[in-house]
């Protein structure tokens, strides 16, 4: 009897050790879930999640496909941080829904622009030609903007970066446009003469900015890509690490390999 209840001793000692231990390593870690559209967003996380193991945080990603659905769980605290959209953006974002969101650090830009599978130059579009845009406002006036820049079309003097169609002021060649969501561009290039697509949805479908892009935004653009997160939370420390990571040679040199007609260009 005596023998049993040391062994028995023995095992809960040995249990309440491992149980400590773990506590511990749990206590010491923190899981971090951010939000992110999948290239270049998802791979540049995937690519830090296990240097941030090293500094105690747990990465978890969750993927999205379209622009709103992220800034909702960032809002509602599903998400601790997303990675997927530019500063106007957020800041137009934040406007329209009465959302606190913040930039705790911006990372890259995706240069937006005029593709076509029809036409090979600007002068080959043809006059009442359909041109295809993104339907957020933001993005729909970085498009016009775009275009604006090429010639294409003239905006009123205060169209600024939520122009839309009607804020065209002259259109030479009778262009029309078709508001699509920017997930939806790459499928119906065919179906139109040219569109507007942003990076992360041109380069999955295999558009090359400096190579297919009939027009393409200068690298001076204030559309930069960050690492979003609730106000009162770009200074937590776990988030403060994510930046970091993605602000390394580590991106850099992904970067310069894997985009190197200029798909993606990093800010820091």
């Amino acid at each position: 009897m005596k023998k049993t209840i040391a062994i028995t001793l023995i095992v809960l000692l040995f249990a309440s050790v491992v149980f400590a231990s773990g506590a511990k390593e749990a206590q010491g870690t923190v899981t971090l879930k951010v939000g992110a559209t999948p290239e270049p967003h998802a791979a540049f996380l995937n690519l830090v999640k296990e240097e941030l193991k090293t500094s105690g945080v747990n990465l978890e990603i969750i993927e999205f496909t379209d622009y709103v659905t992220p800034n909702k769980a960032l809002e509602d605290g599903q998400i601790d941080a997303n990675f997927f959209q530019h500063i106007p953006y957020l800041e137009s974002f934040n406007k329209e829904q009465g959302y606190h969101l913040v930039n705790a650090g911006g990372i890259h830009i995706e240069p937006i622009a005029l593709y076509s599978k029809k036409y090979k130059s600007l002068d080959a579009l043809p006059t009442n030609g359909s041109i295809a845009i993104p339907n957020d406002p933001t993005n729909g006036g970085r498009a016009l903007l775009l275009l604006q820049s090429a010639g294409l079309i003239t905006l009123k003097s205060d169209a600024g970066i939520t122009a839309t169609p009607l804020d065209i002021a002259s259109n030479p060649h009778n262009l029309k446009f078709k508001e699509i969501e920017a997930a939806s561009l790459p499928r119906v290039l065919a179906d139109v003469d040219a569109a507007v697509i942003n990076g992360n949805y041109a380069i999955p479908a295999g558009l090359k900015a400096n190579v297919d892009g009939l027009v393409i935004e200068g690298s001076d653009s204030p559309y930069v890509n960050v690492i979003a997160v609730k106000q009162g939370n770009e200074n937590n420390k776990a988030v403060q690490a994510l930046v970091a990571a993605l602000q390394s040679v580590t991106i850099k040199d992904y970067v310069a390999k894997t985009y190197p007609n200029g798909e993606v260009v990093v800010v820091f």
